[in-house]
């Protein structure tokens, strides 16, 4: 049984002028328990629909989607349990501190703050977040002090799979490295399966079991980084991921973190 398993999803919405866009066009792709798989695609290629969908806050017009082999569209709060997702987009309390926020949301999980005070700082510890900081209103901390909190309360529930999009965009590179490290620990830790949609082709590559490309609402391949290089060979020549992802999207890495979804 695959952590996660989608086939044929589809999913369209209407715009102002009511013209219909396909943002999932007969999407296939599963997850392995204990795989961490990567799609890279530009902004507006459909991964973040991709993401809300799994994650049940939006319901596919068609094809199927299973978490742990339970129908995640006909039994959401079954699935719910089992996942958890950190988005770019991350909403907080602006008003109250980081710590506050950490306990409520292991609070909606059913987890008490006794039990969530010790793992928030073993979790703060890992990815280098002073826990002075978490002691202040979030709107006094950085984006990426933010995104690392966004984390935090992801981890806090222990999810068997989680759903990261763009998890270190906006952190400096040493943030970007505690986690990067982080994540690779509770893989290997608490064996949980991960789909990272990122712009990072180093990584996607240094983190990912498998990569895809997802382009105008398709995913074009999922592989191992090496076999999806060498799908992109010209004349003998392996090309380097970014390389590969600008052969298959038509996008450069900068263009594709540019666009608008």
């Amino acid at each position: 049984m695959n952590a996660l398993e989608m086939k044929n999803v589809e999913k369209s919405f209407k715009q102002r002028r009511g013209e219909l866009v396909r943002a999932l066009d007969s999407v296939t792709l599963a997850v392995g328990r204990g795989e961490v798989v990567g799609i890279l695609g530009p902004n507006g290629s459909g991964k973040r629909t991709l993401v809300r969908v799994i994650s049940t806050l939006v319901v596919p017009d068609g094809g199927s989607v299973e978490v742990f082999g339970v129908d995640a569209i006909h039994h959401p709060k079954r699935v719910q349990r089992s996942m958890n997702r950190v988005s770019v987009e991350a909403s907080f309390f602006k008003k109250l501190s980081a710590m506050e926020n950490l306990l409520y949301g292991a609070k909606l999980y059913g987890v008490t703050s006794g039990e969530a005070r010790p793992r928030v700082k073993e979790i703060l510890e890992n990815i280098g977040f002073a826990p002075k900081r978490a002691l202040e209103p979030m709107e006094h901390l950085s984006r990426g002090m933010q995104q690392k909190i966004a984390l935090a309360r992801a981890l806090l529930t222990s999810p068997v799979l989680m759903l990261l999009d763009e998890p270190t965009t906006g952190l400096d590179p040493r943030s970007k490295r505690d986690v990067q490290a982080f994540i690779r620990s509770i893989r290997e830790e608490h064996d949980s399966s991960i789909l990272l949609c990122t712009h990072d082709m180093g990584e996607a590559e240094e983190l990912c079991d498998r990569v895809g490309i997802m382009v105008d609402g398709r995913v074009l391949a999922v592989e191992e980084p090496e076999e999806l290089k060498r799908r992109y060979a010209r004349n003998g020549c392996v090309p380097t991921l970014e390389e590969a992802f600008m052969a298959a999207t038509g996008y450069s890495v900068e263009e594709a973190s540019a666009e608008e979804e």
